[in-house]
């Protein structure tokens, strides 16, 4: 195998395991939005009613970036109405923002996480319901192996 051969397969194999662990990386990266909407698509949440709940999370997201908050909820109709972020010091303050295209306004709760709404800059807004979180199912009992019997 000639030198050049050599060093493209290297160089090959180089680049295909980089790509391996970066996309490897993908998957522990996920944002707090990310890791809590996979947990309510894979068991679903008891729907929201109407009340004002203070065990929310706010999520505030802008690309691929997120922060989520501790917060209260107003929830009437069965649609959000206004929602706060907690402050350290346990006070609350309302979330307002410039929304666009009133995204603010008639937002449904859908499995248990609020419709994004959508600032003028293009921040997307949504509170979750944890504690509307169905239990994890349990897992499936495998069946004995065969005896000699």
């Amino acid at each position: 195998m000639s030198m050049t051969k050599k060093l493209l397969l290297a160089l090959a194999i180089t680049i295909s395991t980089t790509s391996l662990f970066s996309q490897a990386d993908e998957t522990k990266d996920l944002n707090c939005y990310n890791k809590w909407s996979i947990k309510f698509d894979e068991r679903g949440a008891d729907e929201v009613t109407d009340g004002v709940y203070t065990d929310v999370i706010i999520t505030s997201r802008v690309g691929a970036k997120a922060t989520c908050y501790t917060g209260k909820a107003e929830v009437m109709g069965k649609k959000l109405m206004k929602c706060y972020i907690t402050r350290e010091d346990g006070t609350y303050e309302e979330v307002k923002r410039s929304w666009k295209g009133n995204s603010n306004k008639d937002v449904d709760i859908i499995n248990g996480i609020s419709e994004s709404m959508i600032t003028v800059h293009n921040e997307l807004i949504n509170v979750l319901w944890p504690k509307k979180v169905k239990p994890k199912k349990a897992a499936f009992k495998k069946a004995p192996e065969p005896t000699d019997d």
